[in-house]
């Protein structure tokens, strides 16, 4: 069941939101090359979380063991922190989802570690972050699910790249995970129609290569099956009359 929320909901989901804004940015300054390890990362989420007086949406889920997702190079989703030191060069996904009052919030961005990394890398970095917009873009009433995934999709494979079909978006709200599952590509039906007060996490997995993946040992880490490159952006995002509303943004900042 797909669970619409009210616009006093809606705030109160923003707030949350506005801390997992915060929780990444703060973190994605913090990183040193050379130094910063992807337990370190885990370290900062932590303690940013604190400080917000937010719970982790992660830790112990379905038994996940830390605070926050690291994903590093050809790993796309999920993987858990530990002694790996991020060089320059490297590009680094942070994937964060709090709760604050009962509500979640869930984003992730994926950064070059010391600014810059090959051609390459930037360019898939530029593409899926463009590729996130214009999936929300068609967040609005009347529109069908179909159509994110569709504009995912379309502009990912313009550069060449392709879209991860093993793992998509989702519902969210007092729950991390609701309905509806939100495909990052084209699917043979439209899915559900848009409406008002739905909140979704949008959050496409690009790879510069197949878009096969594989999950390693630990049980958790995904990683491209041919060891290309992936990045991975995610905001979560309301439906509102004139159009979406994007709750994991830092107050009076941009995207």
């Amino acid at each position: 069941m797909i669970i619409k929320k009210t616009p006093a909901e809606i705030e109160k989901m923003r707030a949350a939101g506005a801390v997992v804004a915060r929780c990444i940015k703060e973190i994605v300054d913090n990183i040193e090359p050379g130094k910063t390890t992807t337990l370190d990362i885990d370290v900062m989420a932590e303690e940013v979380l604190r400080k917000y007086g937010a719970k982790s949406s992660f830790k112990n889920y379905r038994g996940y063991p830390n605070t926050v997702c690291v994903a590093v190079n050809e790993e796309v989703v999920h993987g858990i922190p530990g002694p790996r030191i991020l060089a320059s060069g490297d590009i680094v996904g942070v994937d964060l989802g709090v709760i604050v009052d009962g509500w979640h919030g869930d984003s992730a961005v994926t950064v070059a570690v010391g600014g810059m990394a090959s051609v390459e890398a930037m360019r898939l970095l530029k593409v899926t972050k463009e590729a996130l917009f214009k999936g929300i873009e068609q967040a609005r009433p009347g529109k069908w699910l179909s159509d994110i995934g569709e504009a995912i999709q379309k502009h990912v494979e313009r550069y060449g790249y392709s879209v991860v079909r093993e793992l998509v978006g989702h519902g969210i709200g007092r729950k991390m995970h609701e309905e509806p599952h939100v495909p990052n590509y084209r699917t043979p039906d439209k899915g559900v129609r848009l409406e008002e007060g739905m909140t979704l996490a949008i959050e496409p997995m690009v790879n510069v290569g197949g878009y096969e993946v594989e999950t390693l040992g630990d049980s958790w880490t995904v990683v491209t099956r041919d060891r290309s490159l992936s990045a991975h952006f995610e905001h979560t995002v309301a439906i509102r009359r004139n159009g979406p509303d994007i709750l994991t943004l830092v107050p009076n900042e941009g995207a």
